[in-house]
């Protein structure tokens, strides 16, 4: 049987290629969800393989997805956490900054994260303790080459915090993106102020083995815990390239006062 960090770099590339033919057709349909986020005929699709591939090779393992199921079910059984499409809203309008998310949880904590973002050719893949590599080339957070640096951060960051930031801000409108950003050295720091379970899962783990430092600004998504639903939780995340740059930030960013 095939492990399951060459099983999830290979499902994450034919789920990228997949999405990225219903990118380029012009007919693909999009709607409205309840909570008012879109979803796409690209979203089920990836979903549908990504879930029916992981069930063949994998059937003893759970699947936490955002279009699939929501809870997660024990610790002590590995479980997939998978965004299939992260970056909907940015795959809808034609903005490249989109891709598949795929999480292995064993014990509560990532240990397999793969992340591919199809159209602009970016595979990041990391194992827990294994480090991570980009395009199949060891990657390791660096300081600033530039005396410009970029902060990422959401659309809603400003309308719950009050950010103190010296470093230009820019919303790129992928979560899972944002922390591989900084991972590759694209950013000194970012922030998601309402990112899901499985936003976050894979490129935690890729910050975090690139040597960079990644925290939750409240709540704790890692250990996950047993028979919790998902669906409706986020966890504030900030993430630098090291650990003094984001104490430095955290201290610049407060909740807004209601």
């Amino acid at each position: 049987m095939t492990d399951a960090y060459t099983f999830a770099i290979q499902l994450a590339r034919e789920s990228g290629q997949l999405l990225l033919e219903y990118y380029t057709n012009p007919n693909t349909q999009s709607r409205l969800k309840a909570d008012h986020t879109i979803i796409t005929e690209a979203d089920l699709a990836a979903d549908q393989h990504i879930t029916n591939a992981i069930r063949a090779q994998f059937p003893d393992d759970h699947i936490l997805s955002e279009e699939h199921n929501t809870t997660y079910v024990d610790t002590a059984t590995p479980t997939w956490v998978i965004d299939p499409l992260d970056g909907t809203a940015n795959f809808s309008l034609g903005v490249h900054y989109w891709g598949v998310s795929i999480a292995r949880v064993v014990n509560g904590w990532p240990e397999i994260g793969v992340l591919y973002f199809p159209y602009i050719n970016e595979l990041y893949t990391a194992q827990r303790g294994g480090g991570v590599q980009l395009n199949g080339t060891p990657l390791r957070v660096s300081p600033p080459k530039h005396p410009i640096s970029f902060f990422i951060c959401d659309s809603r960051l400003h309308r719950r915090y009050d950010a103190r930031i010296r470093y230009k801000c820019r919303i790129l409108g992928s979560a899972a993106y944002n922390f591989c950003a900084i991972a590759r050295g694209a950013s000194i720091a970012g922030f998601e102020s309402t990112p899901k379970i499985w936003d976050i899962a894979a490129s935690w783990l890729v910050l975090q083995e690139a040597g960079g430092a990644i925290h939750p600004y409240e709540g704790a998504p890692f250990p996950m815990v047993a028979g919790k639903n998902y669906e409706g939780t986020s966890y504030p995340v900030l993430g630098a390239i090291n650990a003094e740059t984001l104490t430095q930030m955290r201290q610049k960013i407060t909740p807004k006062q209601t």
